[in-house]
């Protein structure tokens, strides 16, 4: 009877992890799917504007929902889950009063499932806000990419991408539609009128990429945004030069699990073989 129910104890603990992580993957995924939600970033990509406030606002409550200070060019924020509706988005100086009259602003609308980056682009005489829609999934066994070209001291780049032409003589201010590439590591060029920048990415089957060429201290820059990583992943976050990088993933607590089955399981045995040692004579 003591080795049935031995065996009874050991099933439910070796049960357990999967039981739990049933719990964790359901929750997590119920989470992914939830309905109404869209994602957005906001992004400065406006070399000679200074820094500044961003505000978004839903058309129904005059209280703001994502206030980011002292925004900087070249900034990208991570991800921000949104009820699906029509917001405001607005940018101040740096410091500004909250109930001053915004330098620019913009609508949008947040489609559940979709999501979209909000980025200042031009010069400071010319600021705009563009609404880009953002690409989830990608065709089997394919990457997406797109350019957005904020380097004002080029005023035109191309790119390419393992000798293929992603796009030719790109203006300032301009944005690209995306496109399919073939799955590699590869060096991506950003050629100017008389500069020029390389980076090693790699475009993994199922991600899809934004590559932003800005203006840095030392020439162009290509910095790489992961817009998704997969067809069935939403969006990840900004890039590591926004607001902490790369939004926060939990980590999976199967390792723990398995770990405490285990401990727990070895404590039972053992403590189930000492009463079944022979008591010594008194």
């Amino acid at each position: 009877m003591k080795i049935l129910r031995f065996i009874r104890w050991a099933a439910v603990l070796l049960a357990m992890p999967a039981l739990l992580l049933g719990i964790f993957g359901s929750s997590s995924s119920a989470s992914a799917a939830s309905p109404g939600v869209g994602w957005v970033r906001l992004a400065h990509f406006s070399p000679n504007t200074p820094a500044v406030d961003v505000y978004l606002y839903s058309f129904d409550n005059s209280s703001a929902e994502l206030v980011l200070h002292h925004v900087a060019y070249g900034t990208v924020s991570p991800y921000e889950t949104l009820s699906a509706g029509d917001y405001t988005v607005a940018m101040r100086p740096a410091g500004a009063a909250p109930t001053s009259a915004p330098a620019i602003s913009a609508s949008l609308t947040v489609v559940a499932g979709h999501s979209y980056t909000v980025a200042g682009l031009g010069p400071e005489s010319g600021l705009r806000l563009a609404v880009l829609d953002d690409q989830i999934t990608t065709p089997p066994g394919k990457a997406l990419v797109r350019v957005i070209q904020a380097s004002l001291q080029q005023h035109v780049v191309t790119v390419s991408y393992g000798g293929q032409t992603l796009v030719h003589n790109l203006a300032f201010g301009s944005v690209t539609s995306y496109q399919t590439v073939t799955p590699a590591t590869e060096t991506v060029l950003a050629n100017g009128p008389s500069e020029a920048s390389g980076a090693s990415i790699d475009f993994a089957a199922g991600t899809v990429h934004t590559l932003v060429i800005l203006d840095g201290s030392k020439g162009l820059v290509i910095d790489n945004l992961v817009d998704a990583a997969g067809s069935k992943v939403m969006p990840l976050g900004g890039a590591a030069t926004g607001f902490g990088g790369t939004a926060p993933r939990v980590p999976s607590p199967v390792p723990w699990l398995l770990l405490i089955a285990a401990g727990v399981l070895v404590a039972a045995g053992g403590g189930l073989s000492l009463r079944w040692l022979p008591r010594s004579p008194a």
